[in-house]
Parts: structure tokens; sequence; C-alpha cells
């Protein structure tokens, strides 16, 4: 086991590593490029495309509403990634962490929308006439069958990965998280979870995408407002707190309090890993979701899907980070969720432990909800339809035993299948961009009413 352990570790420093960063970085800078920064200069076309979403549209063109595509996008990347996993970032790579995860969202916003830009084009009805789409069809469809294997490594790596990243390590992140604020036992939330959990996603997309649409909205919102207060609290610090994210991206930082101290590659390596693992730019995931959404235009869906990475980094990330340097705990020594949860505990004594639970509970539960989907349509690619029920029972069955389990080792082997779904993507969306480019070119150039805002 231990050396089952040790080759794990070592293909994820290799997964996780410069190589990978400076592959993801650079594939999203090239899109951007390819693209006339229009992710970036269509920014308001997004919001209003994702208002004019809401809509359910024709059936015959997909099963769910653009906006309850996006909402189940988001349900499965706004998760721990938000709360704790940009804690670790700064905690491991100081302040200047959060800048390089801006980074990270601003050139992933050009690769999300490609990826769901080529899902769509691609996607295709399975044997139950619903539409499925993702970066294992659009490798299939769009670089013929000699990539076939490519496609298959992509469905293999997030089938796998699902059940730990987006299963056992969600809910035994919401178990502890509930143990430890209101001494909630583990099997309990293992228990509650599994029911709600199937209630849900028994349904199929459909029912995801109607509490997706439902919760996510409710859950973004509420966690804004709590950071806000946060940072309103410690207003007069938040003016030092972007001079340290700036200074620090560039210059290395002391060890301080109980901060270890970070080297610049530091700040870079844990900033970018972070905001990959929050916002999944990169990973293919987002296609997924969007591919069964009621669209003609795969573009409008690709300003759809762009949006999520937006609203998870930029918003939402930025939120939490800048709470925790605001509040100075990014030197207290703590990592993970307990940074950021003594963030909120001084500004709202008594309070803000509690309030941060319920959002990293909230947060863990809708990525279980939208990666079952992922995970389903993996398996789908691979074995056909009659893989969809069988997989949603193992699925359910699988929440209980996360929440009670000790899961370093599942959560390493997750995490490096998790990086390993961006390798056949990231190929795709090259070797696929000039169809993004001519899409796009053919679309803003046919549809005057998408001013540039």
């Amino acid at each position: 086991m231990e050396l089952l352990n040790n080759l794990v570790n070592s293909v994820n420093g290799l997964v996780w590593g410069p190589p990978m960063l400076v592959l993801i970085l650079g594939t999203g800078f090239i899109l951007m490029i390819l693209l006339k920064f229009m992710p970036l200069r269509r920014l308001g076309t997004g919001f209003a495309y994702i208002w004019r979403g809401r809509d359910k549209g024709d059936e015959t063109t997909g099963e769910i509403s653009p906006f309850q595509a996006l909402m189940t996008c988001l349900a499965a990347t706004v998760g721990t990634g938000n709360i704790a996993g940009v804690a670790t970032a700064i905690f491991l790579g100081g302040p200047g962490a959060l800048f390089w995860m801006w980074c990270t969202a601003l050139v992933g916003m050009a690769t999300k929308y490609c990826e769901v830009v080529l899902a769509v084009h691609y996607r295709e009805k399975d044997d139950r006439g619903e539409h499925v789409g993702g970066p294992m069809y659009a490798i299939k469809n769009g670089l013929g069958r000699k990539w076939l294997w490519l496609g298959g490594a992509f469905a293999i790596f997030g089938g796998l990965a699902g059940f730990g990243i987006g299963n056992m390590v969600q809910v035994n992140s919401m178990a502890h998280a509930l143990q430890t604020t209101f001494n909630v036992p583990l099997w309990v939330t293992g228990l509650a979870t599994m029911v709600v959990v199937g209630l849900v996603i028994l349904g199929g997309i459909k029912r995801i995408g109607k509490v997706a649409a439902a919760l996510v909205p409710f859950m973004c919102v509420a966690y804004i407002i709590a950071g806000i207060v946060v940072l309103v609290v410690n207003v007069d610090a938040i003016p030092t707190a972007f001079n340290l994210i700036f200074t620090h991206a560039f210059t290395p930082i002391a060890a301080t309090g109980g901060f270890a101290g970070a080297a610049v590659m530091a700040a870079i390596r844990f900033g970018v890993a972070r905001g990959i693992f929050s916002n999944e730019a990169g990973l293919g995931t987002a296609g997924i979701a969007q591919a069964a959404g009621t669209t003609t235009s795969s573009v409008r869906s690709g300003i759809i899907g762009m949006m999520g990475t937006f609203i998870d980094t930029i918003i939402i990330c930025s939120i939490t980070g800048l709470a925790i340097i605001c509040s100075g705990v990014w030197t207290s020594g703590e990592s993970g969720a307990a940074l950021s949860a003594a963030a909120f505990e001084q500004a709202m004594p008594g309070i803000g432990g509690a309030v941060l639970t319920v959002a990293l509970v909230v947060f863990a539960f809708t990525t279980i909800l939208g990666w079952s989907y992922f995970g389903e349509k993996c398996w789908e690619f691979m074995v056909g339809t009659k893989a969809i029920w069988p997989f949603r029972v193992i699925w359910v069955l699988a929440v209980p035993f996360g929440a009670v389990a000790q899961l370093d080792f599942a959560w390493l082997l997750a995490d490096t299948l998790n990086g390993l779904m961006a390798i056949p993507n990231l190929i795709s969306l090259l070797l696929l961009s000039p169809v993004v480019v001519k899409l796009t070119k053919e679309y803003f150039a046919r549809d005057r009413l998408a001013p540039a805002v």
C-alpha cells in the first residue's frame, strides 16, 4: 500500500506540477489570442444571455434550459475549492496566490468557452433520445475515429475521478464540518445526504437542473453577502490586502506569525492549481452539462458557459480570499476550511463559523449533484446507456461510505485522475480551435444584436 501511495504521489506531482500548469495556462492564453479577447469583451453579453437563458426553449434541442445547464455546471464547480481551496492556496503560497487564481480564471474563460462550443457543436443523441456531449464526443465527432482512444481516456479519467473528487471527498468535508460545528455524527450526515442525493439524481438531468437552478443562485448570493459583511467589518484593511496580493504575486513573502513564508513560484503554483481545481477550466466538464441545454447555437452556449468561470473564481473565490487577507487570519497558521472559518468568525463572532459551515455543506452537496451527471455521461460514453442506472445506484451508495471513511489516498488518487482529464481535453481544444474561431466569427457576423460590452 505504501508503494502504491508513493507511486500515486509521484504521478500527482507530475500531473499538477509546473509543466501541466504551464500547459493549462498556455492553452488558455493561446485560445484567448485566437479569439481576440472576445471572452473579456463580451462579459456584458454573457450576463445578458444568462438572464435570457432562463426560458426553457424548444425541448427538441435539449433537455434543460441554458440557465439550468449553467447552474448544473456551477453546482459542480462551486464547492469546497471556493472555501478550502482558496484558503489552502493562500496558506501555501501567500496572498500573491490570489492574483494567480485571477489570471487562471481570465484565460480560463477562453478555455471554458471553447470547451462548451465544441461540446454543443459536436453533441449527439443517445438511444434514449437525449443530447449528450463533452470532450469525448468532440474528440470522436470532431477529430475522427483514429482519435477515439483520446476520448476514451478522458471518459475513464472522468468516470473514476468523479467518485472521489465529486462524491466521497465532498460528503467527507460536509460530515466533518457538521461534526466540528454542530456535533452531528458522521454517519447521520452520510445517510441524510444519501437519501437527498438519491431523490435528485435518480430523476436524471431534468431534476438535477431544476434543483441546481433553485439552489445555486441562492447559495452564491448568500455567500457573497456574508463575505461582503466580513469585508465591511475590515474595510480599512482592503487597500493593504490588495497591496499584499499584487506585491507578493511577484516577490517572495517572509515568514510572519503562523505563516511559514513563500517564494514566488509557490504563489504561482498553488494559485494556478487551486484556481483550476475551483473553476475546472481546462478539465472539460462544463461542456458535458451545457450539451444538455436547449439551444440552437453553440456559440451562445459557450458565452453562457464561460461565465461560470467568472462567477466561480473572479467573484466567489475573490470574496473568500479577500476575507482571509483583510481579517488578518492568513498569518494564524490555520489552513483549509479552518482558515476561512477563522476569517468569518473574526468578523461575525459567535456565528461566523456556523455561517461558513452551512455554506460549505451546501456547496459540497451541489457539487455531488453536478458531478453525478459528469460521471454518468463518461460511463455512458464507454459502456452505453445501460450503464446509467447502475452508475446512479453506485453513486448514491458511495455517499455514506465517503462520510465515514478515511480518504487520504482516495483524495490523492481522485486529484490525480482529475488532473489527467485535462490532457486529452487540452489536446482536442488546440486541434479543434480553428472550428471554434470559425463558428465564433460566423455567429457575430450574423448576430448584430450582441454588441460588445
